[in-house]
């Protein structure tokens, strides 16, 4: 009896770990049963509702992409089927919220959304075996789950380096696999505007390209004297959107404003302090072009070295008209409840020296030029919110005074958000110490990058709500966001070993509920991981 007993909790055990998922990011819930499911290409998609043509359209091409079939779509199937089914009023699951369960049948995935039934789709890839294979067997489980932030979000600098509509759309998919929610897209910089703006041409025939980029990490290694442009087309633009938006993601453009505004002075000089004073390229980086361009009389250049510059837009009339005319074509491409105005890293060099600026800080009571920086902001928040939109900055925008109804993105650590949080305004942490993927992923990193180090256990364990805030302060924390800053990102295999095997990990970190997180099970689960960026054709660092 003991003996049949011992035999049968053995049984168990081996069923047990036969039937262990590994699911990125780790669901709220998930139950293991005995038994399995079979899809193939005999499988049915049963599609009930257009509102699930989005899941079922990105499920089949998952499938053709990976394995090389599709699914029927069909509305009725009593057996090896896979099915959709939003609308669910799931008890006790937020909006985004969805359960799947399989077994011997088939598969069901119910949303309390059309949104929630596309993240439990995504959890169905994640069953997939990181095999190529036309019969693929998933295990029998049933998971109940739901995001515990609202924001979930990874950024891509495409002014440092430009990146082709094919691979944004890529990258997309790749925040798409993960259940991340926002594509942050920094579309401006000192070295290259990449948005079509059609009232001014200039901003994409001229502040679309340099002339060169530094070679290497550190100041004096020289120009490569390599020109470098790109930009998108509003119809690109538009494609972009849509791509995103059949995937539940929501694209936040960022417009640089009052810094990092070398590429449009470039292109129309009267938005600089100075517009007759020659563009600073430090001699030991400037490129062979842009000494000809100077010598030649040319006054404005875009920046072709890394940094932060002294030339931003003057707080002028003709400025504050230039941005909303800008800002006009961008929210009619974007319909995002968020726009990002940048706000950081603004010298206030230029302000000081300006006879214009130091009289406007009289006529306008202000204390100094970071008060005439809050100005500056505070005025575009009210052109954007008149347009029923929401304005985003870095944390810089708390100088001077924020803006009312101001997001802040806290990058520099989390006192910003701790700041903003504590004075009711939402906040988005993005802390360089813990979710920066430009940053090295080991000590000795052949790679050349900008430098910092945070490897993988550093990304998982972060905790976006900082411990400094009380609970009702906690709830003004939206979520967080991976950054990818492109200095040194020239291709996108660069971009894919920067962000891979650390986009997952930040995946978890804000879908998963904090006491679900264990980082010895995610070790095992990202080298399961690491089998599916192989099958994705992705680039990633192979180390631990």
């Amino acid at each position: 009896m003991i003996k049949s007993f011992v035999f049968s909790l053995l049984l168990c055990s081996v069923l047990t770990v036969a039937q262990e998922v590994k699911i990125i990011p780790q669901p709220v819930e998930v139950i293991t049963n005995t038994g399995n499911f079979v899809i193939s290409a005999q499988t049915s998609l049963v599609v009930s509702n257009k509102m699930d043509n989005a899941s079922a359209s990105f499920l089949n091409e998952y499938l053709m992409s990976y394995y090389g079939f599709k699914l029927p779509i069909v509305k009725k199937a009593s057996k090896n089927y896979i099915k959709f089914n939003s609308l669910k009023n799931i008890t006790g699951l937020k909006a985004e919220g969805y359960s799947l369960k399989s077994d011997a049948n088939g598969v069901m995935i119910e949303g309390n959304s059309d949104i929630g039934t596309f993240y439990g789709m995504q959890t169905l890839i994640q069953l997939l075996p990181v095999e190529k294979s036309k019969s693929l067997k998933i295990a029998a489980v049933t998971v109940k789950d739901e995001p515990r932030f609202v924001y979930r979000g990874a950024m891509l600098d495409v002014a440092r380096h430009f990146f082709s509509v094919e691979f944004v759309k890529k990258y997309i998919d790749y925040l798409a696999l993960h259940k991340l929610n926002y594509f942050h897209w920094h579309l401006t910089e000192d070295q290259g505007w990449r948005i079509e703006i059609k009232k001014y041409p200039r901003l994409t025939e001229i502040g679309s390209k340099r002339n060169g980029s530094i070679v290497g990490r550190y100041p004096g290694t020289g120009s490569d004297n390599t020109p470098e442009g790109g930009f998108y087309t509003q119809e690109d633009v538009k494609e972009i959107v849509k791509y995103a938006s059949d995937r539940f993601i929501t694209v936040i453009p960022e417009i640089e404003m009052p810094g990092h505004s070398s590429a449009a002075i470039a292109a129309y000089p009267m938005l600089s302090c100075f517009p007759d004073e020659p563009t600073e390229i430090p001699a030991n980086m400037i490129s062979e072009q842009s000494k000809k361009d100077l010598a030649s009389g040319k006054v404005k250049l875009v920046q072709e070295t890394w940094g932060v510059f002294t030339d931003v837009y003057a707080p002028t009339e003709y400025t504050f008209n230039f941005l909303e005319d800008v800002l006009d074509e961008v929210m009619a491409l974007f319909p995002s409840k968020y726009i990002h105005v940048g706000g950081d890293e603004s010298p206030k060099d230029a302000w000081k020296r300006s006879a214009f600026c130091q009289q406007l800080i009289k006529e306008k009571g202000l204390k100094d030029e970071h008060e005439l920086q809050s100005y500056f902001i505070q005025r575009m928040e009210k052109y954007i919110n008149k347009n029923g939109r929401t304005l985003i900055g870095w944390d810089e925008i708390l100088e001077g005074g924020l803006a009312p109804n101001a997001v802040v993105m806290s990058w520099r650590g989390e006192a910003g958000g701790i700041a903003a949080a504590k004075e009711n305004h939402q906040v988005i942490m993005t802390p360089g110490s813990h979710v920066y993927l430009d940053h090295s992923q080991t000590k000795n990193d052949p790679e050349v990058t900008i430098g910092g180090y945070t490897n993988l256990e550093k990304i998982y364990s972060y905790e976006p709500i900082p411990k400094e805030l009380t609970a009702e302060q906690g709830k003004y924390v939206l979520g967080a966001q991976g950054n990818v800053w492109t200095e040194y990102m020239l291709n996108p295999a660069k971009v894919e070993y920067m962000i891979f095997p650390r986009l997952s990990a930040l995946s978890e970190v804000l879908w998963s509920p904090k006491d679900k997180k264990d980082w010895p099970k995610f070790q095992t689960k990202i080298e399961t991981q690491k089998k599916r960026y192989d099958m994705w054709g992705a680039n990633y660092y192979k180390g631990k």
